[in-house]
């Protein structure tokens, strides 16, 4: 009976000792909070500009925005792009290793994922990262912002980096919170 008592009591005590040296989960932090404005279900109107002294393209569609954890926001956006309809993925979170957001679009239009690293400056989180030019398809800096301009509205413009050295937008996506 000493025995099992004896086992009883050790197997408590590790138990224990485990349970206060287990590592303790991430929490979300404030730069995962700005993430949060993003969430919902929203109605999108685009403009697109893909040749050079053409008139913009003008999309409508939907975007549903999820919280991963708390960690991740993970979007859905689906548009008619010249009769074809186009799905996109965006992920977007905060690394507090690197101290900057990260994320990934995809989408059924390339068989490119793109990766973010980028910054937030007020009310407009800004993703740079490279791609094909929609243009000219030679690969090229790009970057979204988001602009947060309230609670029921947020515009995300698309823009590439010139051989000038300027930047060049060619796609504004306007998103009304869905009521």
């Amino acid at each position: 009976m000493r025995i099992i008592v004896a086992a009883v009591l050790l197997m408590t005590f590790v138990s224990r000792v485990q349970a206060e040296d287990a590592p303790k989960a991430p929490m979300p932090q404030k730069e995962h909070e700005w993430l949060k404005q993003l969430e919902g279900e929203w109605v999108t109107d685009a403009e697109a500009i893909f040749e050079p002294g053409m008139p913009p393209v003008k999309c409508k569609g939907t975007e549903t925005v999820r919280s991963l954890g708390g960690f991740w926001s993970v979007g859905e956006m689906k548009t008619e792009v010249m009769g074809v309809t186009m799905t996109g993925v965006m992920t977007v979170g905060y690394d507090a290793q690197k101290k900057k957001y990260v994320g990934t679009w995809v989408c059924s239009m390339c068989d490119l994922m793109f990766k973010y690293e980028g910054a937030v400056q007020g009310k407009v989180l800004t993703l740079e990262t490279e791609g094909p030019n929609p243009m000219t398809g030679k690969i090229v800096k790009m970057r979204d912002m988001i602009e947060v301009k309230d609670k029921d509205h947020k515009v995300m413009t698309s823009a590439i980096l010139g051989e000038d050295g300027k930047w060049a937008s060619f796609m504004t996506m306007h998103a009304r919170r869905k009521k």
